[in-house]
């Protein structure tokens, strides 16, 4: 039998050590909108059913019991890594946006099969990609 199917990534989970900062970086910054802001975790909405995850760092560890179910303990050690799509048009604009912001770019990626990765920081060590159609063989134009 195979699997039944993926419809992609729903959520994409980041760890933080201070969500004022985090929320200058992917709200202001990136314009990412928050919809949920709570003690344990910040959400963004990053486009069509997907939703970055902002956890405060070392509070998530343990299981936690709500209304609803249990939601297992989860963290990550060391900075984590997640790209953010951009049409091919908005590459020469996210990068004067980027520097005109003082962001600096860790690298600048040319793919194989045409795509281009804009690769930086958050505050906090993250690693975060702009990532152009191209990238891999399923995100193409």
């Amino acid at each position: 039998m195979d699997a039944p199917g993926i419809n992609g990534i729903v959520e994409t989970a980041v760890y933080v050590d201070d969500f004022a900062s985090a929320h200058d970086f992917y709200g202001e910054l990136l314009g990412l909108r928050r919809v949920v802001e709570g003690e344990r975790m910040h959400g963004y909405d990053v486009g069509p059913n997907q939703m970055l995850l902002v956890f405060r760092r070392g509070v998530c560890r343990e299981d936690v019991e709500s209304p609803y179910g249990m939601v297992p303990g989860h963290s990550t050690d060391g900075p984590s890594h997640f790209a953010f799509a951009i049409s091919r048009s908005a590459l020469i604009e996210w990068r004067e946006y980027l520097e005109e912001k003082k962001v600096a770019l860790s690298s600048e990626v040319r793919w194989p099969q045409g795509g281009v990765s804009l690769f930086f920081h958050d505050p906090f060590g993250n690693v975060v990609e702009l990532a152009t159609p191209g990238l891999w063989p399923n995100y193409q134009d």
